[in-house]
């Protein structure tokens, strides 16, 4: 069976406090976009120790693969349920690092995958479950439709925002950003106002000036070529730009479709109708 995890964007993001737990509390809108990875499962029939096998392709993955969040979803699983021994192959063609939530996709639509191939009859909020232990925004994927999100990233509530009259430009310059030091030169507030409510009430030519990630104010300064990137997309039109997470990649939002692949080269990594 082979299905195509897709990777999110961030619109808006609000670093509210930091928790006890290290974590921080987090106001986000979730929003899945066409940028797709493949992920193959079939049975393994052959004699084998390994109850799971992987192989991967296309952009590399630091670290073994037994590191993968496919592995842990599997024995996560397996705890409960009886599952076969499987081949698992990942191509993978979302960046990484770029908060596109691109290995949270995969494991999440793993566990779907297992569900449907092997007739587990898991719940909806079985899957959300497993995917929870797995990562802050992995459950997203599950039902993986327009959220608003809280908490550290794992509280979803369904919003009716429909972005698909736009276009959209995702470039990635292949910059790694360490989350952790990301969060180090962030200070917590409480915005003035809800971001459900900003998004779902501002007109989209109003974002500019109202709806902001927060990580720009420490990542920009320190990586001023994420900023140019941003400015450049506003200049060629874009209605709306901003990082996505905490990734070095910058989207922007267009009311017709734009030919900037000349202005962004092998940065530009996907030009789309939402």
């Amino acid at each position: 069976m082979l299905i195509f995890p897709n990777a999110k964007i961030n619109l808006g993001l609000n670093i509210i406090e930091k928790r006890d737990d290290g974590y921080h509390n987090i106001q986000s809108v979730f929003y899945p976009i066409p940028l797709l990875d493949a992920l193959e499962v079939i049975e393994n029939k052959e004699q084998t120790d390994q109850r799971i096998t992987l192989t991967l392709s296309g952009i590399p993955i630091p670290g073994n693969n037994t590191d993968n969040l496919i592995y842990y979803a599997y024995y996560l699983i397996a705890k409960d349920y009886a599952l076969p021994f499987i081949k698992v192959h990942l191509h993978k063609n979302i960046p990484i690092g770029a908060g596109l939530g691109g290995g949270s996709a995969d494991a999440a639509f793993f566990i779907k995958l297992l569900n449907d191939k092997f007739e587990l009859g898991l719940s909806w909020g079985e899957m959300h479950n497993y995917a929870r232990q797995l990562g802050s925004d992995c459950s997203f994927f599950i039902t993986n439709k327009p959220s608003y999100v809280q908490g550290k990233g794992d509280n979803y509530e369904s919003i009716k925002l429909d972005l698909s009259n736009y276009y959209f430009a995702l470039i990635y310059p292949a910059i790694h950003i360490n989350t952790a030091k990301a969060y180090s030169g962030v200070k917590p507030k409480m915005p003035i106002s809800s971001l459900e409510i900003d998004i779902l009430k501002i007109p989209i030519e109003e974002w500019k000036d109202n709806i902001h990630n927060d990580f720009e104010v420490s990542i920009f300064p320190q990586l001023p070529e994420i900023k140019t990137i941003k400015e450049k997309l506003y200049s060629l039109g874009a209605i709306y730009a901003s990082m996505s997470g905490s990734g070095s990649s910058v989207y922007g939002i267009f009311k017709k479709k734009t030919d900037i692949k000349i202005d962004f080269g092998n940065n530009l990594i996907l030009e789309s109708k939402f």
